[in-house]
């Protein structure tokens, strides 16, 4: 019987329900699970006061935490992936067209600047349309997770009393990324975005990482073999998922879920591998990335962000 409750953070899903409902459980101790009304809240808790012994965290405020020397380590089990072509949403009454056209233009961001789905949305249209970040004023609707974080000179805080989402009908925002608003004059930049972006996973093997998992560095230590357990059983459950999808045992698909097949179908594998080496590209994609918007000064290796002997690992 295992000696040890920890306490842990993660979303209900698909591939974590069986971590849930106690059908696959970890050798060497207990979960104690906390259910978090929205798992961002999770990733502040985290990063400010080590609130949780294991949570779900956003790649990038991972790595931003991991920069200014916060005392947790990531597993490379990857629960949330997404793709982001449709992250840009503009007005089109002002006539904007190609993605260059930002230039010079205020954005609005979701958050923070350091939230995964911009990270990756903004990587899009520097690395496939061209467009020269550093010439946009980025304008945010909210703070960071990581409190010591400094953000470049042209992202800017929303003015008080103003909404992005406002900003964005106003004409005053050129575009905005990760929010959604319902009405006619707010498009997608990109059009055909989710076509676009599994034509990226099949050309080139794109599908962004967004969370991954972190445990505290003294539980890690203390504890040798614990790093390995938490892997491996973080990857039976999902087995047993991606099971049940191939057999098209889901009786109420969410939208997760029907992009996992849609991935199954484009690729033939496991629409959600954990381990370094099978997800590598994206891993030094997304520290890249990371470092490139001013997130992170250096850039690590995977090795480097990931628990011990954790580059032999596969599920």
């Amino acid at each position: 019987m295992a000696d040890m409750k920890l306490k842990t953070a993660i979303q209900t899903l698909g591939h974590t329900q069986a971590l849930k409902d106690g059908t696959v459980k970890p050798q060497t101790f207990d979960f104690e699970f906390e259910e978090v009304p929205q798992i961002i809240q999770a990733f502040r808790r985290m990063v400010r006061g080590s609130e949780f012994d294991i949570s779900e965290m956003a790649i990038t405020t991972y790595l931003c935490a991991k920069a200014h020397g916060k005392k947790i380590t990531a597993i490379p089990v990857f629960l949330m992936r997404a793709f982001h072509h449709g992250a840009i949403v503009t007005n089109t009454k002002l006539g904007i067209t190609d993605p260059r056209q930002l230039e010079g233009k205020k954005v609005g961001v979701n958050r923070g600047y350091t939230v995964t789905a911009g990270v990756w949305a903004r990587s899009i249209l520097q690395h496939e349309y061209g467009v020269d970040l550093s010439k946009i004023t980025w304008v945010l609707s909210g703070d960071e997770h990581v409190a010591e974080y400094k953000a470049p000179p042209n992202v800017v805080p929303v003015e008080a009393g103003k909404k992005v989402e406002d900003m964005l009908l106003s004409g005053e925002l050129a575009a905005a990324s990760g929010i959604v608003v319902d009405h006619p004059d707010i498009k997608t930049l990109i059009p055909d975005a989710a076509k676009v972006g599994f034509e990226a996973l099949r050309t080139r093997g794109h599908y962004p990482i967004n969370h991954t998992l972190v445990v505290r560095d003294e539980l890690l230590e203390r504890r040798p073999g614990l790093a390995k357990d938490i892997f491996d059983t973080f990857a039976k459950a999902k087995q047993l998922y991606v099971e049940k999808l191939k057999a098209g045992q889901i009786a109420e698909p969410t939208k997760m879920d029907q992009t996992a097949q849609k991935i199954m179908e484009i690729t033939g594998k496991d629409p959600m591998p954990y381990g370094i080496a099978p997800n590598r590209a994206m891993l030094e994609a997304i520290i890249q990335y990371a470092n490139e918007q001013k997130i992170i000064d250096k850039r690590f290796t995977p090795e480097e962000i990931f628990a011990k002997g954790a580059q032999d690992w596969v599920g």
